[in-house]
């Protein structure tokens, strides 16, 4: 576990408390890796990246990045990232029940390469005043991202692939991507494969979402597009993520925000770091208690009566996690936030409803 900078700390306090209350059967190797903070060195790297060795599985909040350079140009959520070759990342957007936005019903996936690309941290000054930033595409790489995608689809079931870039400006890198997209579409020929350049794409999420089902794109797109669909569905609060490479599984937030302005203001929404956390269960095929604590927060927000500020509500992020835990038992009335039944005079659990209970 890596709590990150920002909320990420409370939003992790909030998994500990729901895993606990679910006696979830996992043991969190804590670390903190922090630039803003201090707290950030290649040696506390390289325990992280032991633990994962070790483990294979990770959930984390957002390292932040300051803007300032100091010498070093790729962050160490880059290098991290890198270090792991967490080459494939995964945002599943869809609605949530109960909360009305816009476009309602959406279900879509957006696949972005996030070893390479812009983030390649190859920037230099050629000339006074003049820099060079240098954007990287590779056919193996981009092969790789393109078969995770059908792979992807394939596994979900999904029917279509859309290859989203920018080819008629960028024609050699972006060209190249699309060429390998095209390739390895020729190897799926069930699922439908179309290509979408990024600006037209940016319109038409927001016009016209439903026409898309998995997208699949080069690194930066991939960031823009992330945010842009986790605002359809209510925001970066809601949307839980994924980053994959050929041995690990890192879990996090959909749009990776630290929303430093919430810190230690109990107010942010811990939605998508516990759908996150629900998907790492999954993941570790503990699929009874991925699907008990993604069904309470669901049901939380479809009774619509615990809303975070986000959502339009007043309900803080403590509210918010006691729902949830009162929500994963709602049988037994977990009132105490232990599970344990309140004496009731009369009242018999086999046979009578318990007071005041959800569901």
């Amino acid at each position: 576990m890596l709590p990150g900078d920002g909320v990420g700390p409370e939003l992790m306090h909030a998994v500990k408390e729901v895993f606990k209350a679910a006696s979830v059967p996992v043991v969190f190797d804590e670390h903190h890796l922090s630039e803003v903070q201090n707290m950030a060195s290649e040696e506390k790297l390289d325990q992280v990246v032991d633990s994962m060795k070790e483990s294979k599985v990770a959930l984390i909040g957002k390292i932040h990045t300051p803007m300032e350079y100091k010498g070093e140009l790729a962050s160490y959520d880059m290098r991290l990232r890198r270090k792991l070759d967490l080459f494939a990342n995964v945002v599943h957007v869809k609605s949530l029940p109960g909360y009305k936005t816009r476009h309602n019903n959406l279900d879509l996936v957006i696949i972005r390469e996030q070893t390479e690309g812009e983030y390649s941290s190859l920037e230099h000054e050629s000339a006074k005043g003049v820099i060079e930033c240098l954007k990287i595409i590779t056919r193996a790489k981009s092969q790789r991202i393109a078969k995770f995608a059908f792979d992807y689809a394939t596994k979900k079931g999904r029917s279509k692939v859309t290859a989203v870039h920018k080819a008629n400006i960028m024609k050699l890198g972006d060209g190249l991507f699309l060429q390998c997209c095209e390739e390895v579409a020729e190897l799926y020929p069930k699922i439908k494969f179309d290509t979408m350049i990024i600006d037209n794409c940016c319109m038409q999420l927001v016009q016209n979402p439903y026409q898309f089902d998995v997208l699949v794109m080069p690194n930066l797109y991939g960031n823009i597009i992330d945010n842009l669909a986790a605002g359809l569905v209510g925001g970066a609060g809601v949307v839980p993520g994924e980053s994959y490479s050929a041995e690990y599984a890192v879990f996090e937030m959909g749009a990776r925000h630290p929303f430093a302005q919430a810190v230690g203001r109990n107010i942010a929404n811990p939605t998508a770091m516990l759908l996150s956390a629900a998907n790492m269960l999954r993941h570790l095929n503990l699929e009874f208690h991925s699907n008990l604590i993604a069904d309470a927060v669901k049901k939380v927000i479809k009774v619509g009566k615990v809303r975070t500020r986000d959502l339009g509500g007043y309900s803080t992020t403590s509210d918010f996690v006691k729902s949830v835990i009162d929500n994963l038992h709602p049988h037994y009335g977990a009132h105490g936030g232990h599970g344990g039944l309140r004496h009731v005079p009369g009242f018999h659990p086999s046979r009578d409803r318990c007071p005041g209970c959800l569901g």
